[in-house]
């Protein structure tokens, strides 16, 4: 039979020891539930603090795209508000060369709107360069090189970019659709009045009647008058063949029907040859070369010139605001996206925030046993350390008296 010995000293270790790791776990418990946390390092729960760092990851991906998101929304939205005012420049251009074409006016007065033109074409130019907050180009496209990209002598004219990614919009819109997709003429056909023309006669813009005629012209073709026996006679193919000229009647060449108005003179001509494309400062600077120019030697008033070139500018005015109406349209629907978007970014981050909690965090039945061990736990201390100081008074003498 053995006899086991147990020293005073070694129960006081064992017991003091034992007090140490209740005090820890107190500790432990306390700094859970203060923190509202049942995981809060990856010993307490591997697999929930794996779910947990992947959860916030997520959560912090979805942060940076919605910063890149807001920053993209706010350049299209200043891009929008810009085509607006463009779009309003041009449609007072418009208005002023409408006034233009008053037959009262003489050509000082003219020359009093050119000023006004040039004025409005050089606003437009301004607001087509206009830059973001990180000195970009608005409109610049693909182009990041140049800092003045309109007009570049055809050079970093560039389509739009796309969007990049699943949460990201476009920084920057279209300028080579807006600026620089326009057309002479009516978009298909262009009339030209002959430099010679001594006569009183304009044409409108044609109405296409035979797209695929239209389309095949490939040579321009001369719309040629002459004085005939029963009045004012026209020809389209050369001479060959001529017929009575009404001002104000439908001559039709290449599928189109062309309107021409006024007295022309024998000799005149009218050209008709394909549409060209042409940028809206072009075009803008076309017109006021019309309005400037529309005075004879003598002072008076070129009024075939200055109406045909009128009605030329005005039609080609009209493509290139829809060319700028179709962008501010893109960046409507930029704008709409980035809204989806960002709703989607706000619902998969309440998704993924409740799956981090569901991992780390206690639930409300959680917490409520939490806090019941915190509380039991701590009496179980209080009644290990005054169990501790009552037993560390005994002693051989404390038992004999």
């Amino acid at each position: 039979m053995s006899i086991s010995r147990l020293g005073t000293a070694n129960m006081y270790d064992r017991t003091i020891s034992n007090i140490s790791k209740q005090q820890a776990e107190l500790a432990s418990q306390m700094e859970h539930a203060s923190a509202g946390k049942r995981v809060l390092r990856a010993s307490d729960d591997p697999v929930a603090a794996a779910q947990a760092e992947r959860a916030r990851t997520r959560l912090t991906r979805m942060e940076t795209d919605q910063r890149m998101l807001d920053a993209q929304t706010a350049t299209i939205k200043y891009g929008e508000s810009t085509l607006g005012e463009i779009n309003a420049a041009v449609q007072e251009f418009r208005s002023l060369l409408v006034q233009a074409g008053n037959g009262t006016y003489n050509q000082t007065q003219r020359d009093t709107l050119v000023e006004q033109l040039t004025s409005l074409r050089d606003q437009i130019l301004k607001y087509s360069n206009r830059t973001d907050s990180n000195g970009l180009p608005l409109f610049r496209g693909l182009d990041t090189e140049s800092s003045m990209p309109f007009p570049n002598g055809g050079q970093g004219i560039q389509s739009g970019q796309p969007n990049s990614s699943e949460y990201t919009i476009t920084n920057s819109l279209d300028g080579a659709l807006a600026f620089f997709s326009g057309k002479t003429g009516n978009g298909v056909l262009a009339v030209e009045i002959g430099a010679g023309n001594t006569g009183a006669a304009w044409a409108d813009a044609g109405t296409i009647r035979d797209p695929a005629a239209a389309t095949a012209l490939t040579t321009p073709i001369d719309i040629t008058f002459q004085a005939g026996a029963n009045g004012m006679e026209y020809s389209t193919d050369g001479g060959t063949t001529w017929a009575s000229y009404k001002s104000g009647d439908a001559i039709s060449v290449a599928g189109m029907d062309l309107v021409i108005t006024g007295e022309p003179k024998a000799g005149d001509t009218f050209t008709v040859k394909p549409s060209e494309s042409m940028s809206i400062f072009d075009t803008l600077s076309q017109a006021i070369a019309t309005v400037k120019n529309s005075g004879n030697s003598d002072g008076t008033t070129d009024h075939g010139a200055l109406a045909h070139g009128l009605a030329k500018s005005l039609a080609e005015i009209d493509t290139q605001l829809n060319r700028v109406s179709t962008v501010r349209g893109v960046a409507g629907d930029l704008l709409n996206q980035a809204e989806r978007m960002g709703n989607t970014l706000l619902a998969r981050n309440e998704q993924v925030e409740a799956q981090r909690v569901a991992a780390e965090d206690y639930d409300a039945e959680g917490m409520v046993k939490a806090l019941s061990q915190l509380k039991t736990q701590e009496t179980a201390v209080s009644a290990a350390l005054q169990s501790y100081a009552s037993i560390q008074k005994l002693s051989l003498f404390n038992y004999i008296n």
